[in-house]
C-alpha cells in the first residue's frame, strides 16, 4: 500500500435522485378521478419527503452566479418532470413550456384550477338546482349524482 492519501470523501446524494417512477408515489391529476386538491396534497407530501418543497412553494432560486445554481437547476428540472409526469395529457398541453421552472408550472396549474373556482361552483349549483328526483331511481342515486 502506498503512502498516498486514499481518502475520497463521497458527496451525499440528494434524495430527489432516488425517485425512479413518480407515478408510483403521486397519482395522475385528471380533475375527475384525482382532484386538484388531492393531487396537491400528495405532491407536496412527496416534495417535502424528498427535500424539494422549496421548488414549488415560491422560495426564490439562487442567482445564476451562485455556485449552487447548477445543482438547484438540475433538481428543479427533475421536479418539473415530476409535475409533467403526474398530470393528464390535456393539462400537460396547457402548462408545458421548455423554459419553465417547476414553480412556474406549479403556478400555471394552480391558476387553471383555482381561477375557475367561482364559475365551477356556479355551474355545480345550477346543475344541483335543476336536478329532479323523478330522474333518479332512488335517493342514493340522486346523492351520487350531486357528488
Amino acid at each position: 500500500m502506498s503512502g498516498e492519501n486514499q481518502t475520497n470523501p463521497t458527496k451525499a446524494i440528494h434524495p430527489v435522485y432516488t425517485v425512479t417512477n413518480i407515478q408510483t408515489k403521486v397519482r395522475v391529476l385528471d380533475g375527475t378521478k384525482v382532484t386538484y386538491s388531492s393531487w396537491v396534497r400528495l405532491f407536496k407530501l412527496h416534495a417535502k419527503g424528498y427535500k424539494v418543497l422549496s421548488h414549488i412553494d415560491g422560495t426564490a432560486s439562487p442567482a445564476k452566479t451562485d455556485p449552487t445554481y447548477d445543482t438547484w437547476s438540475e433538481i428543479d428540472a427533475i421536479v418539473l418532470q415530476w409535475i409533467y409526469g403526474t398530470i393528464s395529457d390535456d393539462l400537460l398541453g396547457q402548462v408545458l413550456d421548455p423554459a419553465s421552472t417547476a414553480y412556474e408550472a406549479w403556478s400555471k396549474l394552480q391558476n387553471i384550477f383555482l381561477n375557475n373556482k367561482g364559475s365551477r361552483a356556479a355551474a355545480l349549483e345550477h346543475e344541483f338546482n335543476n336536478l329532479t328526483l323523478r330522474a333518479m331511481t332512488s335517493l342514493e342515486a340522486s346523492l351520487r349524482a350531486t357528488e
